[in-house]
């Protein structure tokens, strides 16, 4: 090795030396910094601790089993024989494990089905649950049905072959909760909050929901579009039978105050009318049991269900569904 290496080498080592402990000083200071903002948001806040506490830990682990489903239904009438449809996609069963500091939280999902090539749909959500505000929404791409059709009474199953009808769906659902010193929403979903005593809310809520339906490759186009926003208000209430239990249950029905639908067959749209008054209807449920200091179980569940257009002509319907049953521990 020369001489002028050797010396390469040891600049190196000095340099490495010298810098690695300052930026290891600094990147601990930056951590001490976002863990000092993250905590003054965590435990700064208005509630009242004889209804509502945090939890006393800053780390929440959760596994989940998450199921859910949706479903389109068609009434209309040939004359005064009545026509009715009804088309449900695969359900998705998922398992997932999410990690939460100071009620941040990142989830990862997987779907065996998906893996084993089973389940062919996409579909993802995003949920955030407030004390005053939150929001979620869920998209998905659905190509595989099965349902009836039923024509004057006459009924007939059938399975619609993979790539032939594909529908994609938006949803989107937000609350304000007016009560919320004493009643908390996240306590029964994300579990940001730990209930202590029974108490509910009137909420106020706002609902949009897209969808689009189509047959693929046939000659002649047939599809509909349906987009509906709605506002309303509805209730909420955590009841707290016995220490470490909570009971929710809530209903926000949304009045739907703008749609622009329609049926499209050929080269021919046919309006769906509106029929006042249209509702986007969202209603949820949980039971959750707090085990011991820092463990917690329990089980929600959600159903929104629209409804438009004049059965006497033609209406749609549209149910969704999602399910969990979920284990956590706090450190």
């Amino acid at each position: 090795m020369t001489t002028s290496a050797l010396r390469m080498l040891v600049l190196i080592a000095i340099f490495l030396v010298t810098t690695i402990p300052v930026a290891a000083q600094k990147t601990h200071k930056i951590n001490n910094l976002i863990d000092s903002l993250l905590s003054k948001r965590y435990w700064r806040v208005d509630i009242d601790t004889n209804y509502i506490i945090r939890p006393q830990t800053k780390w929440t682990l959760t596994a989940r089993f998450n199921v859910s489903g949706s479903r389109i239904r068609s009434d209309e009438k040939d004359g005064e024989k009545p026509i009715v449809m009804e088309l449900d996609a695969d359900s998705k069963a998922t398992f997932s494990v999410g990690v939460s500091y100071l009620g941040i939280s990142l989830n990862l999902s997987l779907n065996p089905s998906k893996l084993l090539g089973k389940y062919k749909d996409t579909e993802f959500g995003f949920k955030s649950y407030g004390r005053r505000f939150g929001f979620d929404f869920t998209y998905q791409d659905a190509q595989n049905f099965k349902g009836w059709y039923e024509e004057d009474g006459n009924r007939t199953n059938f399975t619609i072959p993979e790539g032939t009808f594909r529908v994609q769906t938006l949803n989107m659902n937000a609350y304000y909760v007016f009560n919320y010193r004493k009643f908390s929403y996240p306590a029964a979903f994300s579990h940001s909050y730990i209930q202590r005593r029974s108490a509910g809310s009137f909420m106020m809520a706002a609902s949009a929901q897209g969808q689009k339906g189509e047959i693929i490759g046939s000659e002649k186009k047939q599809e509909y579009k349906m987009t509906n926003f709605g506002i309303g208000a509805g209730y909420g209430y955590n009841y707290v039978p016995g220490k470490g239990w909570l009971l929710h249950i809530s209903s926000l029905p949304t009045l739907i105050v703008y749609t622009n639908s329609s049926f499209t067959q050929s080269d021919f749209s046919h309006p769906i009318h509106y029929v006042f008054p249209e509702f986007i209807i969202t209603a949820r449920g949980a039971v959750v049991k707090q085990i011991g200091r820092n463990m917690f179980a329990g089980l929600s569940v959600m159903h929104s269900v629209t409804t438009i257009g004049d059965k006497d002509e033609l209406a749609f319907s549209n149910i969704k569904w999602q399910g969990h049953l979920y284990f956590g521990y706090r450190l």
